[in-house]
């Protein structure tokens, strides 16, 4: 019996080690909540914005983040355009990384798209008041910097499928969309609506021809949204 307890012993005081020794993937991230090493280099790089340049900052998630992998015909057509999305994150962490990865790069307008991850509840539970708040600081701070803000709404989803036990998604996107929209109007901000071409049937889910998931859209979903974004940009 003892023989055994050593034995125990000696493999529980080498996982502790291990554990000490070799931080976890998710221990490494958390150091990093905000995200702020996936764009350093690139912004680091990038040039101040040329006489006459208009440069146009992508403040987002995974659907900003994958819209230059899915269609990235888009971003490289447009040279002044600045894809800043990071897949899974919140407004706070937009908020956080708001300074580098939008300020300093000096562009004439950011789009916001945020929403989809705090519904989903990827960082805390879910507080409309508290991400909305984000939202008005990131304006405030853009206007502060003569950075003109085009906010946009959350596209529709009937659910997430990392969050399986969430049945009113569509209930509080619908709501959060409301009042970005009306919050724009009041200060007479540009507001994107990519929610009602989009939205699908009874359940209020993201049309299936425009998503592989229900969540993130495709090359056509993008291309909708790119239409919406030219017409707002003129």
């Amino acid at each position: 019996m003892k023989k055994h307890q050593n034995i125990l012993w000696g493999i529980l005081v080498a996982i502790v080690c291990v554990c000490i020794s070799s931080p976890t993937a998710t221990a490494q991230k958390s150091k990093d909540f905000a995200g702020l090493a996936r764009y350093a280099k690139a912004n680091e790089s990038l040039p101040a914005p040329s006489k006459g340049e208009k440069r146009v900052v992508f403040l987002g998630n995974s659907i900003t983040e994958g819209w230059a992998k899915h269609h990235k015909v888009f971003f490289e057509e447009n040279k002044n355009y600045v894809n800043r999305g990071i897949s899974g994150q919140t407004s706070e962490q937009f908020l956080l990384r708001f300074r580098s990865d939008v300020i300093n790069l000096h562009p004439a307008k950011v789009i916001i798209n945020v929403g989809t991850n705090d519904i989903a509840e990827n960082t805390r539970p879910y507080d409309e008041d508290y991400t909305f708040g984000n939202i008005v600081s990131m304006v405030e701070l853009a206007r502060a910097y003569k950075i003109k803000v085009i906010l946009s709404s959350v596209l529709p989803a009937a659910g997430f499928s990392w969050r399986k036990d969430m049945k009113d998604a569509p209930v509080k996107i619908e709501a959060l969309n409301a009042r970005i929209k009306a919050y724009a109007q009041k200060e007479k901000i540009p507001y994107i609506d990519y929610y009602t071409p989009m939205v699908y049937g009874e359940k209020r889910e993201l049309n299936p021809a425009y998503t592989y998931d229900g969540v993130h859209p495709t090359a056509a979903g993008y291309e909708v949204m790119e239409k919406l974004v030219q017409e707002v940009l003129k």
